[in-house]
């Protein structure tokens, strides 16, 4: 969560009733379950402490120096991870958060036991090839519980039932319906695959985690001991401020900028919403849309590269066949660009709707203050370059780390002090809990779909189901994806609707096609389309976490605030689609200037769909008009030449009629105090 700060260029916001830290805090306890942790004193506060300032310089130390054999290194992660969130997680939410059960305690020493088994005894389990003895089996069946019990209490319980249920299918295999069947697995056999090889618990998201993501969740908090946050805000009212609607734009630029250092949707609704959503209501938003509008960005943060909430480094391990980091940040550019863009654009269309103006002057911050001080975005911009020239990431993270400490002596009040910077490596450890507990528990459910071939056996029903029609698929696909993705955190649900959903994608697209000769395209295709539904879960009613999140800020309702968000983020329903469809919106085996046709008739085609919902362009639009409006954005955005031209040309037409008719139907159109440009001029 980023660190509010003081400084003497923020804009006036007398009037608009921010709320306050510990209201802030309430909420994200209430939707983030991620921070629902003790406040203990005393002596365990000491030890938690110093626990997680460990954990942080295991990693660095690994970092640094070279990683341990894969399965010291995953278990001491796992150990680290189950021990601390039995000491700062309550077992029920409401549960008194100043002090530590007994039996947590008890959880917390097994946790060391389990973390350390692999250390003590590695030799040993190696020279044993995969037959385990009573208390091999003893440990990991205490491993699998524990992981279950952690994600239940750090993650939340939609991740823990399913991996529950895969426990069950991987057990009782033969009783499944004929097309899900299997031999089935003892319960030897299921422990043994779990915490004995690196097919479940210690598997590939685990592995991710200890290494890259680890870092990365490092180098965000140390960007947020550096004001960035706070600055993010500032300069997204510096240059979005005065516009028509100025408030939702800022809420829309700065979550987009929240987005490539964050790892949740919901904490980027508190973080950038306990400011921009009061400013919004004061200018005339109703509840339910200031809420929405901040909740459809601070989602979209999730898909904004570099980070894209740490799924970036789990997609490069999944799919595999030589693609780098930087192939996926290079992947998600465009469509992130058309997230924002989309809501950017309904946002607009709604002020101009409503007649909202922008912020005035004397609530605007001093430009060139706020301008002084873009030096702190140089972390970010050195990591971008840094893959681009093809340094490791890992290195990267390191060495952005090191220029944020660099880049905050610059100012005396972004300048670490030695504390700060203890503070740091702790809370960023203590973000990376939440990841930890997913997974492993994520690696529970592939170590299942591995064993027993479900993916493919899935993936065959889905098509089958669907006829071999790739449009009903898709939409199997996407309903999939929304379900597997309500209430999961990016990484669980990523790894969730990667190993379940994709694949039948994988199967409609290339079938009958071995894994490694699938193309790369496809891959990265099917893998997109799924991160895409699972991530707009969190404002996608009935479980919309994020669009909740906004409306305990706003005080509007939680439901209609979720409705109104999925309505802003249409555009994300629409992306995936385009992705599969027109894969030159991922920048693999494509020219230029098919991307920039591409992206401008993805643009054009979103500013016609944007009208047709709002119902409103230059002026107030017929129904006949919004039905004609969406129409030409759905052929816009079909990537065929000819709906291309045919959309073209409906846009144009109706461009000029909205423009030639808006004084004399009722326009409104209202610019803002410094006479501003209406229409589609955002």
């Amino acid at each position: 969560m980023t660190k509010q700060h003081e400084s003497n260029n923020e804009p006036n916001l007398e009037g608009f009733e921010q709320i306050s830290a510990e209201e802030q805090q309430a909420i994200l306890e209430k939707y983030d379950i991620e921070s629902n942790v003790r406040t203990v004193k005393g002596v365990m506060k000491h030890v938690i402490f110093f626990g997680l300032l460990a954990f942080s310089l295991f990693q660095l130390y690994t970092a640094i120096f070279g990683q341990f054999p894969a399965q010291i290194q995953r278990t001491i992660h796992l150990g680290f991870g189950l021990t601390l969130i039995f000491l700062l997680f309550p077992a029920r939410k409401k549960a008194a958060k100043h002090k530590i059960v007994w039996f947590d305690y008890i959880l917390a020493l097994l946790s060391v036991a389990v973390g350390s088994y692999w250390s003590m005894n590695y030799a040993e389990l190696v020279n044993r090839n995969g037959t385990i003895t009573q208390l091999d089996f003893i440990v990991g069946l205490i491993a699998v519980v524990l992981v279950l019990e952690a994600a239940r209490r750090a993650v939340g319980l939609p991740i823990t039932i399913i991996a529950i249920c895969f426990l069950i299918y991987a057990y009782f295999g033969p009783y499944f319906p004929a097309f899900m069947a299997h031999r089935g697995q003892d319960l030897e056999s299921i422990v043994n695959l779990m915490y004995y090889t690196t097919d479940g618990i210690f598997g590939t998201p685990i592995s991710v985690s200890a290494t890259f993501i680890f870092v990365f969740l490092l180098f965000g908090a140390f960007l947020v001991k550096t004001g960035v946050g706070q600055y993010f805000n500032d300069l997204a009212v510096s240059l979005a401020g005065k516009l028509i609607g100025g408030p939702a734009k800022v809420a829309v630029f700065s979550s987009a900028l929240q987005g490539t250092i964050s790892g949740s949707s919901v904490a980027n609704v508190v973080t950038s919403g306990s400011y921009t959503i009061p400013m919004m209501k004061k200018l005339g938003y109703r509840k339910e849309f200031a809420g929405a509008v901040e909740a459809a960005a601070s989602t979209g943060g999730q898909l904004m590269p570099p980070i894209m909430g740490a799924a970036a480094f789990l997609m490069v391990e999944f799919i595999g066949r030589g693609i780098t980091y930087w192939d996926i940040a290079k992947a998600a550019a465009i469509p992130a660009l058309l997230y924002f863009t989309g809501i950017w654009i309904m946002t607009h269309f709604e002020a101009k709707r409503v007649g909202l103006r922008g912020l005035r002057d004397d609530q605007m911050p001093d430009r060139k203050e706020v301008f002084k001080k873009i030096y702190l975005l140089l972390p970010i911009v050195a990591i971008i370059i840094l893959m681009l020239t093809g340094t490791p990431v890992m290195h990267a993270a390191l060495y952005g780390i090191l220029i944020s400490i660099g880049v905050a002596m610059f100012d005396k009040e972004t300048r670490l002090k030695p504390r700060d910077v203890v503070d740091a490596l702790v809370e960023g450890a203590r973000t990376a809990l939440g990841v930890v507990a997913a997974t492993a528990c994520a690696g529970i459910i592939v170590g299942v779909v591995v064993k027993t071939g479900l993916g493919l056996s899935l993936a065959n029903s889905l098509v089958a189901l669907a006829g071999g029609s790739i449009l009903l698929t898709l939409v199997f696909v996407m309903i999939a994806s929304l379900i597997l993705g309500m209430g999961a955190p990016t990484t669980a649900n990523y790894v969730i609707t990667s190993t379940i959903a994709a694949p039948a994608i994988v199967a409609l697209l290339s079938p009958n096609t071995p894994q490694e000769l699938v193309p790369v395209v496809v891959l990265l295709s099917a893998h997109f389309f799924v991160f895409y539904f699972g991530i707009i879960a969190d404002i996608t009613p009935p479980v919309a976490l994020a669009a909740f999140a906004a409306s305990g800020i706003s005080g509007g309702d939680p439901i209609k605030t979720g409705v109104n968000s999925a309505k802003l983020a249409i555009a994300a329903f629409i992306i995936p689609y385009m992705i599969i469809f027109s894969p030159a919106l991922l920048m693999i085996d494509t020219t230029i200037p098919q991307i920039i046709w591409v992206v401008f008739t993805a643009i054009t085609g979103m500013v016609a769909i944007g009208a047709g919902v709002i119902g409103f362009w230059y002026r107030k639009m017929l129904w006949i008009e919004r039905i004609i409006a969406l129409g030409a954005g759905l052929l816009l955005i079909y990537p065929e030449k000819f709906s291309d031209w045919a959309g073209l040309g409906i846009f144009v037409i109706m461009f000029v009629i909205q423009y030639l008719t808006q004084h004399k139907l009722g326009g409104n159109g209202s610019d803002d105090q410094n006479g501003q440009t209406k229409g589609i001029t955002v």
